[in-house]
């Protein structure tokens, strides 16, 4: 069964870099699903990889057209910044099965959309101390570091990723990243697990 396998947790505990792993093993069969940003570019990032960068009028253009899964704003030292997922024909569960990174309420959008059996979260925990610390070093890498920003973010991550939101997404199955190759490792027998058969 063709399944949407969705990355959540809080911010820098290792969710891109599991993605990209699990979506580089060979024997996982896993399509990936670029999903839509507003916010501006980071350094090293490029326009459909991580994220289809767009403007706000075309955010609100796909809206208006009813092409939207889901929709998060986030309300930045910068301003309002879109992130969703757009139905424009990268998923087809007919198909072939998906990894995603989301958040609770992205999980619960897409699971409303596509139904309950088609998607399952993937909860990846780390210890905040660990995940401030590597939000800080990626922070550093940046031509222009917005801290003010990410701590915006770590301090948003409390409600987000609460106990009662996490239930109310369904998400169940959760992953320790204390080692990231036996986390990682964890979550793939996961995956196979579920898609086989």
């Amino acid at each position: 069964m063709h399944r949407i396998f969705i990355l959540t947790g809080k911010s820098s505990s290792g969710k891109d870099t599991i993605y990209k792993k699990l979506l580089g093993s060979e024997d996982l069969p896993l399509k990936k699903v670029v999903p839509y940003t507003t916010r501006p570019v980071r350094a090293g990032e490029k326009d459909g990889e991580a994220y289809h960068f767009c403007s706000e009028e075309e955010y609100f253009s796909l809206k208006e057209s009813g092409k939207i899964i889901e929709a998060r704003a986030y309300d930045t030292v910068f301003g309002t910044w879109y992130y969703f997922t757009a139905d424009d024909g990268q998923i087809d569960l007919e198909k072939a099965s998906y990894l995603m990174i989301g958040t609770p309420q992205s999980c619960i959008s897409i699971r409303d959309y596509f139904g309950e059996e088609a998607v399952l979260p993937v909860y990846i925990h780390l210890d905040d101390g660990e995940r401030l610390a590597r939000a800080l070093k990626r922070e550093r890498k940046q031509e222009k570091p917005a801290y003010e920003e990410m701590c915006r973010r770590f301090l948003a991550d409390a409600a987000d990723f609460s106990e009662e939101k996490l239930a109310e997404a369904g998400i169940r199955d959760r992953f320790e990243n204390t080692d990231l190759e036996e986390c990682t490792g964890k979550i793939a027998a996961f995956i196979r697990e579920k898609t086989s058969g």
